[in-house]
């Protein structure tokens, strides 16, 4: 699979645990909702680059392609975390 693609899968489970975050957010701790309101900052970077990446009239450098898989990676932790906190 390449990159592009990966980072399409990636946005997808992204995207579903950000949903799943969001609906529980309300019974959160001031520390999970500190957490998410950090991971959201990341989230806007992800989608930007993302869209970049997406738009085919734009030439698109390696570097920019892994700093979005390395966030996209780091989100997944932090939702993970955030998600686990809910249980």
């Amino acid at each position: 699979m390449d990159l592009k693609n990966e980072l399409k899968e990636l946005s997808s489970t992204l995207s579903q645990q950000r949903d799943e975050i969001e609906l529980q957010l309300h019974l959160a701790s001031m520390e999970v909702k500190d957490e998410w309101q950090h991971a959201e900052k990341y989230w806007g970077q992800f989608i930007d680059a993302l869209g970049i990446i997406n738009d085919d009239t734009k030439e698109v450098s390696a570097e920019l392609i892994h700093a979005t898989k390395v966030i996209g990676d780091e989100l997944i932790q932090v939702y993970k975390r955030i998600l686990h906190s809910f249980q």
